[in-house]
């Protein structure tokens, strides 16, 4: 078995593109279907951006590593905390006391930015 994406609805696909592409960094790749939508790859596995109509992210628990997210590790997260506190994006540090955040996209999906080492 091999992973292979993740799909996130989003409501704003050109909102969305300024927060992955802008904030995140990551570069769109060819994309062969004909609804909107945007993706991107980061090594062996692609996140799919799929415009929706409606966006209703689930935040159940105020602690935002204990509800549905996905995580990217990076090499200096300092440098997306500090990227992302100038946009003045919301962010949380994991409760785990681990060198991570959390941060919610124009839409609400949850990612985690994990230290790499």
């Amino acid at each position: 078995m091999v992973f292979l994406h993740v799909a996130i609805n989003v409501s704003d696909l050109e909102r969305a593109a300024a927060f992955y592409e802008g904030l995140l960094g990551l570069t769109p790749v060819d994309r062969p279907l004909k609804f909107p939508g945007r993706w991107y790859q980061i090594g062996t596995v692609q996140i799919h951006l799929i415009q929706a109509e409606k966006v209703v992210p689930p935040h159940p628990d105020e602690r935002w590593g204990r509800n549905p997210h996905f995580a990217l590790g990076v090499s200096d997260l300092a440098v997306f905390e500090q990227r992302l506190t100038a946009a003045k994006i919301p962010l949380q540090r994991s409760a785990s006391g681990r060198a991570a955040i959390f941060v919610a996209d124009p839409d609400g999906n949850l990612i985690e930015l994990s230290q790499l080492f």
